[in-house]
């Protein structure tokens, strides 16, 4: 799990175009945008999905959504409407096995989504 494209992302190994960047998260435009504003936001360190995560991963959560929540306002969608998703495993559309969390905007999204 720890050599994932996002691991690299998190550790600094590959470097993004930042929306956000603090001591906790990264965020940066989806490559495979499925919305007219996509965008992600991981942690640096490590978690396979939102299951995975623990009561001392507190801080780290909230920091993801926080996080999300700049982006939505960076990116100009949190006054029309944004949807934030976690996928956790192969049946919910994760394919890096790497907690991230989707930002999508830009757009009336439909529900359900799929």
């Amino acid at each position: 799990m720890e050599d994932n494209i996002f691991a690299k992302i998190g550790r600094g190994d590959i470097t993004v175009e930042t929306i956000y960047e603090d001591a906790h998260v990264i965020a940066f435009r989806d490559v495979n945008p499925q919305a007219p504003v996509h965008a992600l936001v991981i942690p640096k360190k490590p978690v396979e999905n939102v299951l995975a995560l623990t009561p001392a991963d507190r801080e780290l959560a909230g920091a993801v959504l926080l996080a999300a929540a700049e982006v939505a306002r960076r990116l100009g969608v949190a006054e029309t409407g944004v949807r934030i998703v976690f996928n956790a495993g192969a049946d919910a559309g994760q394919s890096v096995p790497h907690l991230h969390a989707h930002v999508l905007g830009g757009r009336k999204l439909a529900w359900p989504p799929g």
